[in-house]
């Protein structure tokens, strides 16, 4: 009767003093070694997270059962103690006690939390040791470990030989390629419903996270459609997720009707709707937004001032961006860190204020990363700047010696100062470090799938159509006034072999098939892997304004919407 009516109080204890009087009077009635009554002790010193109380008990206990040592495991895990809570399961092993479906879960997210892959195979193999790999709840937390120590290969085998998978399993398999793998990810959405599982509102925001990383707007339509049949409600999270899908498909319009439809908003879906604009090259609506924002109640954070300092960047707003980022901690008290000083020093970069740039991060008190010398580099490179962009590029790779896009963009800068002789000293360091260069990708959609070209491809069914039509288009830009600008050809060689390899650009090359397969009236809507050349901007615009067509380019660095000769960056890029 004591154990039962001390189980009863736990159940109505509100905090851990409440507890620690029942486990007084617990050792008052001399009933410690009752298991049960210990166990549940145990448990709720655990849930209201007070380990030293709960290890304290642990320690004292005459008897443990696999409940005892999975309820300190999971209790270390709780807390983020991952040494003893690596240690309790070793314990358990040494100890002859079999782990459970309670104990495993939790030391292998420790092993996901900590990127240990090594000791998570050592658990894979105990789980295969004692037949959990039937119990799909431990299989689908051993692929979520794979997935996020990204070894996708190892996560994907798992999930394979899965007996029975649920709709956590395929959540996770989903979200795991979403990462690495967007259209992978997508394919597995499509094979999870054709197994008859029914996405909840977790899957969908991982589906809605690929579509976003994949910038497929048939794939984002078709998910909007699928959530609005099935009556999925536009939650914070959910609605959140959509606005950045449609922001990085191209289509801005389609992100505000989501965030417009929104009931429900707090500061990281206005942050989300604010740098949608930003890299859409709509800075004048991102400042407009954001004065609604207060205007609704809701405090910025520093998401909020990171997309607000971007937008005003991407869109030429100097002062603008230079009295958010003095306003942060005075009126707002928001702190600014190294992002923000990031942001600032691209804002004065990108209008040619080096010199500011310079002092800015010079007096600046938090600690430098790869982010900001990039800035400055990037700045460097579009106003000339050899002396500064060495500066910066040595800073660089100190902090990352083995990033070749560094060395790249360092022997860009010299082959456009035309000092050829230190190009080549980079690429023999590059060859001494094995380090390669990041190829050039252009993906296009046309009816619903997604077309891949590099330069010079010519490895598409209609290559010979493709190339046809862009010699034909170039003809009628260059009658207009086009000329290649051959500053953008970074190595050494003959003018007119410059001008050739100018023309097969994958950009060119993408828009040339869209011209031919995309109805007119469609936007011809396309993505790149790295920044889009000068000469690439130049050739979009006038496309847009001799052929008549809405061109719209996502590159490394943000979007631009090309029409009737124009492009929505002003330039300003």
């Amino acid at each position: 009767m004591v154990t039962e009516s001390c189980i009863r109080l736990l159940y109505t204890c509100r905090n851990v003093f409440h507890i620690r009087q029942v486990h007084a009077n617990v050792l008052i009635n001399g009933t410690f070694n009752d298991l049960i009554l210990a166990n549940k002790l145990l448990y709720f010193y655990v849930q209201h997270k007070s380990i030293n109380d709960a290890h304290q008990l642990f320690d004292e206990m005459t008897m443990r059962d696999p409940t005892t040592w999975s309820v300190m495991v999971g209790g270390f895990a709780k807390v983020g103690d991952y040494s003893n809570c690596y240690a309790t399961f070793r314990e358990i092993l040494r100890s002859g006690v079999t782990p459970d479906n309670y104990s495993l879960p939790f030391v292998i997210r420790t092993c996901r939390d900590k990127k240990d892959f090594q000791m998570g195979q050592m658990i894979h193999d105990v789980v295969l040791k004692h037949g959990f790999q039937l119990d799909h709840f431990v299989c689908a937390t051993l692929v979520d470990m794979y997935a996020k120590c990204a070894v996708i290969e190892d996560a994907r085998k798992l999930f394979d030989v899965m007996v029975s998978k649920d709709l956590v399993t395929w959540t996770v398999m989903i979200g795991a390629y979403a990462d690495c793998d967007a259209y992978e990810s997508l394919v597995l959405f499509d094979r999870m419903r054709e197994e008859g599982f029914v996405p909840d509102k977790i899957a969908m925001v991982t589906v809605v996270n690929a579509c976003a990383k994949l910038g497929a707007m048939h794939r984002a339509r078709f998910v909007n459609e699928y959530i609005c049949r099935n009556g999925l409600s536009l939650d914070v999270i959910l609605g959140t997720a959509m606005i950045d899908m449609y922001a990085k498909c191209g289509c801005v319009e389609s992100a505000r009707e989501v965030f417009d439809r929104m009931k429900e908003k707090n500061v990281i879906s206005w942050s989300a709707m604010i740098a949608a604009y930003g890299y859409h090259g709509k800075g004048k609506e991102a400042l407009e937004l954001f004065h609604m924002m207060l205007s609704c109640g809701i405090s910025p954070n520093r998401i909020t001032f990171v997309s607000l300092l971007y937008a005003c960047s991407h869109a030429g707003l100097t002062e603008e961006g230079i009295r958010f980022f003095d306003s942060m901690w005075e009126d707002y008290a928001v702190r600014p860190d190294v992002k923000h000083y990031t942001c600032l020093v691209d804002l004065l970069g990108r209008a040619g204020r080096l010199d500011e740039a310079v002092k800015l991060i010079e007096k600046m008190a938090v600690e430098k990363d790869e982010r900001l010398w990039s800035a400055l580099l990037g700045a460097c490179r579009i106003h000339g700047n050899m002396e500064l962009a060495e500066k910066a590029a040595n800073s660089l790779l100190e902090l990352q010696p083995q990033n070749p896009g560094h060395y790249v963009l360092l022997s860009n800068i010299y082959a456009k100062a035309g000092k050829f002789e230190k190009v080549a000293e980079f690429r023999d360091m590059m060859t001494q470090k094995k380090l390669k260069k990041v190829p050039g990708w252009t993906w296009i959609e046309v009816d619903n799938k997604t077309y891949q070209f590099s330069v010079g491809d010519r490895s598409h069914p209609q290559s010979n159509e493709i190339y046809e039509t862009l010699m034909s288009v170039i003809k009628k830009l260059e009658i207009a006034g086009y000329v290649p600008d051959t500053e953008f050809v970074l190595q050494d060689v003959e003018e007119e072999v410059k001008k050739e390899m100018l023309y097969t650009h994958s950009e060119k090359l993408a828009i040339a098939f869209g011209l031919i397969a995309i109805p007119i009236g469609d936007p011809i809507r396309i993505s790149k892997n790295l920044r889009v050349c000068g000469d690439c901007h130049t050739f979009c615009k006038m496309v847009s304004d001799i052929m008549s067509r809405s061109i719209i380019v996502r590159d490394a660095n943000r979007f631009h919407h090309f029409n009737e000769g124009t492009c929505s960056c002003g330039d300003y890029w």
